[in-house]
């Protein structure tokens, strides 16, 4: 039998990785694949491999924070969210502050940039993107895309974004500089506060009901009083008056 508790406390230690909130079940068969996949029998052994060999490593962190996403992802659900942007949020506030927290390769984020760039939206500050994988963000702060990749990319933002070559496309210097990248944990790190967008999908379905719930009052207290909370299309907060929050529209929702 795999030792877990062990497991769970290396990770925290050396990897500074807090794997206790994420759903047991789903997270051990996932550990317990890719553990496998070096040729370990133990978790001691995998521990071990992970420290001694980079590529372990990095293979390890990819597996584990589920590096999934997509520029305007939920097509119609994004396209609700734009036209609040664009109606409700600047007219309201002005310059906006904006988290893309789990941004992966940064395709969210960089949605949002184009949005603000297209619709001329001031920003208080650059839009943060934050993760718990360097690797990853590392390849986000590149702005290099294959094909597949920009798939939900129209063709007016591809001529004003991208320059390609072949099947890969380079985003635009115009957007890259309107994000900026950073390494967080949404678990065991502080938020930041004043918000008046965060934009967090397809990640909560990966925790405890207890550490979702935790999450959800976090985002909330990080907005100001009318910002809102954009979550993925499988995650529909029940009782959300219970963070102080409102449904505005499917998936988002309001501080109220």
């Amino acid at each position: 039998m795999l030792n877990f508790e062990f497991f769970y406390a290396w990770t925290k230690e050396h990897l500074n990785i807090n794997l206790d909130g994420y759903k047991e079940k789903q997270l051990q068969r996932r550990i317990g694949t890719i553990m496998k996949n070096t040729g370990a029998v133990t978790l001691e052994e995998y521990a071990i491999k992970i420290q001694a060999d980079p590529i372990v490593k990095k293979n390890f962190l990819n597996y584990i924070t589920i590096n999934v996403t997509d520029f305007f992802r939920n097509r119609e659900v994004f396209d609700e969210f734009e036209d609040l942007m664009v109606t409700y949020l600047e007219p309201r506030f002005g310059p906006l502050k904006i988290w893309s927290a789990a941004c992966s390769t940064g395709a969210e984020a960089f949605s949002l940039a184009m949005i603000m760039d297209k619709h001329k939206i001031a920003q208080a500050e650059k839009i943060t993107a934050t993760d718990i994988d360097e690797t990853i963000l590392a390849k986000a702060k590149k702005g290099i895309f294959t094909s597949v990749e920009i798939k939900n990319v129209d063709e007016e933002n591809r001529k004003r974004y991208f320059t390609h070559e072949d099947h890969t496309f380079y985003l635009s210097n115009q957007i890259k500089n309107k994000v900026a990248f950073k390494k967080h944990d949404l678990i065991g790190d502080r938020f930041g506060r004043d918000y008046h967008v965060i934009v967090c999908r397809n990640v909560t379905i990966y925790f405890k009901n207890e550490v979702k719930e935790e999450l959800y009052q976090k985002f909330s207290d990080a907005l100001v009083p009318g910002g809102l909370f954009f979550t993925g299309a499988t995650e529909t907060i029940y009782s959300p008056e219970k963070y102080g929050l409102i449904k505005r529209a499917s998936f988002i929702y309001e501080k109220i």
